[in-house]
């Protein structure tokens, strides 16, 4: 990227350009109009779904993506992990009411640079913005110490699947036909997920999943 893309601000500072991934419209807006009074950060686009995230990224000259991990058509998880393989120069933040350790764990799997939650200062959300810019990592400091007690997520990638895809109460026929797999493995994988979470069914275990973060 060159230098005539990224205007300076008056202070001589080269202007951070953001795409915003943010599903409640007032919620975008805010932070949008809150970035925007910062005179080295543009919110240059917005998309209110996870999976019109890379498209807009490719579209834009940008430096950064700021997502929310609970979107439709793509979690901001998986649309960072996408990001992350397709536009790898790109920095990935991401800004969360969620403050869930497997999150944090997760979003760090899948590249993001930054992890904050969303009831921290604008203040604190800008200047996360020039650090990842200048190389570092910025993580919540009292949820980086939560996910450290908490311990890794024992769920499998197909574990998690198959759980999350029960949540809306399918039968484990349906499930086996919407997720191609066999009765038996379906049947399986939530037997797993339930011991792991130390679950008395399903919807427990889905819960407790959610709750951590997990899923």
């Amino acid at each position: 990227m060159t230098d005539q893309h990224h205007p300076a601000d008056t202070a001589g500072r080269r202007v951070i350009r953001v795409l915003l991934a943010e599903d409640q419209s007032m919620v975008r807006e805010a932070l949008a109009a809150l970035l925007g009074l910062e005179g080295d950060i543009e919110v240059v686009a917005q998309v209110a779904r996870g999976d019109e995230v890379l498209d807009a990224a490719r579209a834009h000259d940008l430096d950064v993506v700021l997502l929310d991990i609970e979107m439709p058509g793509m979690t901001g998880l998986d649309a960072a992990a996408l990001v992350r393989r397709e536009l790898p120069s790109l920095k990935v933040v991401i800004l969360t009411t969620f403050g869930r350790p497997g999150y944090l764990r997760r979003a760090m799997e899948s590249g993001a640079e930054a992890f904050l939650v969303k009831d921290a200062p604008a203040s604190q959300l800008a200047d996360a913005l020039r650090r990842v810019l200048r190389g570092e990592r910025v993580i919540d400091p009292t949820l980086a110490a939560a996910a450290l007690a908490e311990g890794a997520n024992p769920l499998t990638d197909r574990e998690r699947v198959v759980l999350r895809a029960s949540a809306d109460g399918s039968t484990n026929a349906e499930l086996a036909r919407t997720l191609h797999l066999s009765n038996g493995t379906v049947r399986n994988y939530l037997s797993t997920a339930i011991q792991k979470t130390g679950a008395r069914n399903r919807a427990e275990a889905v819960r407790i999943a959610r709750d951590k973060g997990w899923l």
